[in-house]
């Protein structure tokens, strides 16, 4: 029976009736490991469900950076995990998004690591034209009321572009029909940006590829497009999703190098072509629309030529009569003539004259000049000048030579001193570190045991001091039975003779304080003590020092 029903949907299998309640296993049931007991159900639920085609709507997807997609497909009453390794997500049509309704073909597995089962996918396919169309809709709007499809955001189309960008794929009909549409119209240079058309990862590409035109610089190595065109066959609804993504739209609208887009037939309509500058129905005919017919241009060119020439020729005729009419008014050469050339006549003369005159001046005057010079003999004194500067010169050199020599031998000593100098400096410096090295290891070596010593040292003259101190407490003479009177202020008294009648004496023990009234005077100078009183700072036998000696 379960043969019978491993191409059966889900859904049809939650209508079998109950599996009937079993008794409780006895002691005798073999044992089991977890991993024992997910192996079979495992093997019983891919058995059980060896090829089962779900139709559901999406939930969450998620596309892994290894190439798989994982994603949730449920109804309204419930939900199973579904995942489609990189081997088939690159065959996939259809581009998987939340709130799709798909139909998926696959079969049932276990994942043991969560406790779950999941489909494991091999095909996915819209559930009808329909849910494409509503998903293409609410993207429509969406997008329109942010006013990507606005036509003010459009840009005109160049008139003749230096350089157009293909976005396409390098190996369909579509590169070729335009390259060959533009050879035949107005060849220009192009730019193949290579994408994929159609499957997984081809709308990231196309998006990617227009905003890589827009990216180029002006004059660099790569010549940026003064146009681009967004080119792909026809095809069904599946095949074009990829041009109906957000981020290809948004890309195209971005875009600040004008945009055609080509994608389909003239019947098929995907939202780039809302988003473009321009729309073209086919590929060639987005070729036609680039760049117009050279052979049309050179006819057309020919023909203006043709009229400039003739309007020049005919306006050139034009100037020539009037040129006519107006040399009839113009007086003869020889009226216009006549009267400047008399006036040359008479300056000719007289320059003739005054060019004599002239040359017998400086004549005069160069003459006097030579006579001055004669007098001074000028190669006597260029040759003693020379003279002069001969011996300058070797002097000169002399004393650079010895200017020279002096500072660079005083240099050499300097240099042989000073790298003496360094030489013994550094061996001090090497000589005193060792010795300091040495010293601080021999000091380091005795400073552990001295602080030992030490610190025993200062602990036994602490003891002794709290000791010495406990012996001179005052308290310890109360305990003994005597008793510290202090008056009224709280002042000590030390004498019978600093008591007066009347005086208020404050009474200290051991346990305790007692108020007490004076009633007469005090009983004379205090007795001598007989013994010999111990003086201050000697050591008592078996007593050790205050200070540790």
């Amino acid at each position: 029976m379960a043969r019978a029903k491993a191409n059966t949907t889900i859904v049809a299998m939650a209508d079998e009736p109950a599996a009937e309640i079993m008794p409780a296993p006895g002691p005798n049931v073999v044992e089991l490991t977890v991993s024992e007991l997910s192996a079979a159900l495992k093997r019983t639920l891919e058995d059980a469900y060896g090829y089962v085609r779900v139709r559901g709507e999406l939930g969450k997807v998620s596309y892994h950076s290894n190439g798989h997609i994982y994603f949730d497909l449920k109804d309204e009453r419930a939900c199973i995990a579904a995942v489609v390794w990189r081997s088939a997500a690159g065959r996939l049509r259809v581009k998987l998004e939340s709130g799709l309704e798909v139909v998926v073909t696959g079969r049932i597995t276990t994942y043991a690591g969560r406790s779950q089962y999941q489909i494991v996918v091999e095909t996915v396919a819209p559930a009808g034209i329909g849910a494409l169309m509503a998903l293409l809709e609410e993207r429509k709007r969406r997008l329109e009321a942010e006013g990507l499809f606005d036509p003010a955001r459009k840009q005109l189309l160049p008139f003749l572009p230096g350089v157009i960008g293909v976005v396409t794929s390098p190996t369909g009909a579509v590169i070729r029909d335009i390259l060959h549409r533009l050879a035949d119209r107005f060849p220009r240079h192009v730019l193949l940006w290579p994408v994929k058309v159609q499957g997984e990862g081809s709308a990231e590409q196309v998006a990617a590829a227009i905003r890589g035109f827009n990216a180029l610089a002006p004059g660099g190595a790569i010549p940026r497009p003064d146009l681009i065109i967004v080119a792909r066959g026809g095809g069904s609804l599946e095949d074009l999703w990829s041009f109906n993504d957000e981020g290809v739209v948004r890309a195209a609208a971005e875009s600040v190098i004008p945009l055609i887009a080509a994608v389909g037939h003239e019947t098929d309509v995907t939202l780039i072509d809302y988003a473009a500058d321009k729309r073209a129905p086919t590929p060639t005919a987005a070729a036609e629309m680039a760049v117009p017919v050279r052979a049309e241009l050179i006819a057309e060119v020919d023909d203006l030529a043709r009229r400039g020439f003739a309007a020049w020729r005919q306006r050139q005729e034009r100037r020539r009569g009037e040129l006519r009419a107006l040399t009839r008014l113009l007086p003869t050469a020889d009226r216009v003539l006549g009267e400047p050339r008399q006036r040359l006549d008479l300056a000719a003369a007289a320059l003739l004259r005054g060019l004599r005159v002239n040359a017998e001046r400086h004549r005069s005057r160069f003459e006097r000049l030579a006579d001055k010079l004669a007098a001074h003999a000028p190669r006597a004194e260029v040759a003693r000048l020379r003279q002069q500067v001969r011996s300058l010169a070797e002097r000169m050199q002399h004393a650079r030579a010895r200017m020279f020599a002096r500072p660079r031998e005083r240099l050499v000593a300097v240099g042989e001193r000073l790298a003496a100098a360094l030489r013994a400096n550094r061996a001090a410096h090497v000589a005193r570190l060792e010795h300091q090295k040495s010293t601080a290891a021999a000091l380091f070596q005795r400073l552990e045991p001295a602080f030992e010593a030490n610190l025993d040292r200062r602990a036994a003259a602490l003891e002794r001091a709290a000791s010495l101190l406990e012996a001179f407490s005052y308290h310890g003479v109360l305990a003994r039975g005597f008793a510290l009177v202090r008056d009224g202020a709280g002042r000590p008294l030390r004498s019978a003779a600093a008591v007066s009648p009347g005086l208020a004496l404050d009474i200290e023990f051991a346990d305790g304080r007692v108020p007490a009234v004076a009633t007469g005077p005090g009983a004379g100078p205090p007795r001598e003590d007989p013994r010999p009183r111990r003086r201050r700072g000697r050591s008592v036998p078996g007593q050790g020092s205050l200070f540790g000696k």
